[in-house]
């Protein structure tokens, strides 16, 4: 139930957009969300009966505060602007960096083709993330070879080693002029949006004229260029008729858990995937547009030309923040992607129950037929880890579980049978144990005995 205090700031709320802060008693920020009116949502929270992760928040609440915005759009970034300077606890809280490298043509009079981890607005073109550093490396010794730049650190009077080998356009030793950069920069930038048709073309021609020349060596290299393309760039299915490069976002929810899954469509492929699992504090469409927003609010990430979102999600603010458009597909190849992302998801979020389940099986479940085969009621159980684990081997495991049950008396006789009851109990469990992999098992001793 609301405080009085709270009671009184509710009744004061505005019916405009903005975002909200919760509080603790200590005056730190728990929660920063964003609503399109302050009051009904604010008002959510304290009159309506919760559950999980959202009953926890709230019951922590102890004040609240509210900015108010002239629009959605403003809303949504201040509720970034914000989360990210207070990393509040019950907030969804991503890493600040992508992780992948990514190419890079830079924005020079002699430009030039490299691997960079790091985006700037620098005017440059960027193409990634590639999750392979591997395959980006030799994509960029591919292009050097078939649409050079510059290599070399820029004029020195005199042709360098690679001008001589054809992986650079002269910038060492003359002018090259700002058109034949633009001319290979296309070709460059096309080949990276996945149109390859074109480069094997010209690859196959110049293979077939080397050959009727004689020049085998060259024409090796360039049967060499050819297969890179068909083993590397083509392997992939083509899953996109289209080149525009897409991420797609889709997610499955159950039980207070958001599933979260991202396909990155680059060169008609699926390049990369990433998935998020966390608990959720407020309604599921208003998590994910949070985390969207988040997502391409991180370092050294660069945005797609289009982006793929599900039902519900205000698709018009998300493309005016973002700037790029952000739509819902029907049909298609486009809503087959959205289903099968939806589909990832759900397996991750099973599969995140199922090995909870396991766990519970191969713990409490052992416990529950301990006590059951003794035949004494179920207790609490006590379960403590020592620094045993680090001191090498010890006499006694270092997990050890003792319980609350109510203690018994019993004759000689019972004690012994009680003992074999539990030894062949014990037995059981170390076999279950080993079959589900668990890396902890109960001390077989009792805790008198244990040491550790």
């Amino acid at each position: 139930m609301a405080s009085a205090h709270i009671e009184h700031k509710l009744a004061l709320l505005p019916d405009l957009p903005g975002s909200y802060q919760m509080k603790d008693i200590n005056g730190k920020i728990i929660y920063v969300g964003k609503a399109k009116n302050l009051k009904n949502r604010v008002r959510s929270y304290f009159k309506s009966s919760h559950e999980g992760k959202v009953a926890k928040m709230v019951s922590e609440v102890a004040d609240f505060d509210y900015i108010v915005t002239s629009s959605d759009k403003e809303a949504f970034l201040l509720e970034i602007t914000l989360i990210q300077k207070w990393q509040p606890f019950y907030n969804i809280k991503l890493k600040k960096g992508t992780g992948y490298p990514y190419i890079k043509i830079t924005n020079e009079r002699d430009p030039k083709i490299e691997l960079t981890g790091d985006v700037k607005k620098d005017g440059a073109y960027y193409f990634g993330p590639y999750p392979n550093v591997y395959a980006a490396q030799e994509t960029i010794h591919f292009l050097e070879k078939v649409y050079p730049l510059r290599r070399c650190n820029g004029f020195q009077g005199r042709p360098c080693l690679y001008y001589h080998m054809g992986q650079c356009l002269g910038a060492c030793w003359r002018t090259v002029p700002k058109e034949e950069y633009d001319k290979q920069i296309t070709k460059i930038r096309s080949f990276l949006d996945g149109n390859t048709g074109r480069v094997k073309q010209e690859l196959t021609k110049k293979m077939e004229d080397a050959a009727k020349k004689l020049e085998f060596e060259r024409a090796a290299e360039l049967r060499d260029q050819l297969h890179y393309i068909e083993a590397t760039v083509e392997k992939q299915k083509i899953i996109s008729n289209d080149k525009t490069q897409r991420d797609v976002f889709n997610f499955y929810m159950d039980k207070g858990w958001m599933s979260v899954q991202i396909f990155f469509i680059r060169q008609a492929r699926l390049m990369k995937r990433e998935s998020r699992l966390f608990a959720i504090t407020t309604t599921a469409n208003e998590e994910f547009e949070t985390f969207i927003m988040q997502f391409y609010n991180r370092k050294n990430n660069v945005l797609p030309k289009e982006i793929l979102v599900p039902a519900g999600l205000d698709n018009d603010v998300l493309a005016q923040v973002l700037g790029v458009p952000v739509r819902t597909p029907q049909r298609g190849e486009k809503r087959s992607l959205m289903d099968l992302a939806k589909k990832n998801a759900k397996i991750k979020l099973d599969e995140k129950f199922r090995l909870l389940e396991l766990d519970n099986r191969t713990t409490v479940g052992a416990q529950e037929e301990i006590f059951k085969a003794l035949g004494l009621p179920y207790g609490h159980v006590i379960e403590r880890l020592t620094t045993a684990t680090f001191r090498g081997p010890t006499r006694c495991r270092p997990w050890c579980s003792s319980s609350t049950a109510a203690p018994r008396r019993a004759t000689t006789a019972s004690t012994n049978s009680l003992r074999r009851k539990a030894t062949t109990v014990l037995t059981k469990r170390r076999t279950l144990a080993r079959s589900f992999g668990a890396g902890s098992r109960a001390c077989s001793r009792s805790t008198s005995q244990c040491r550790t």
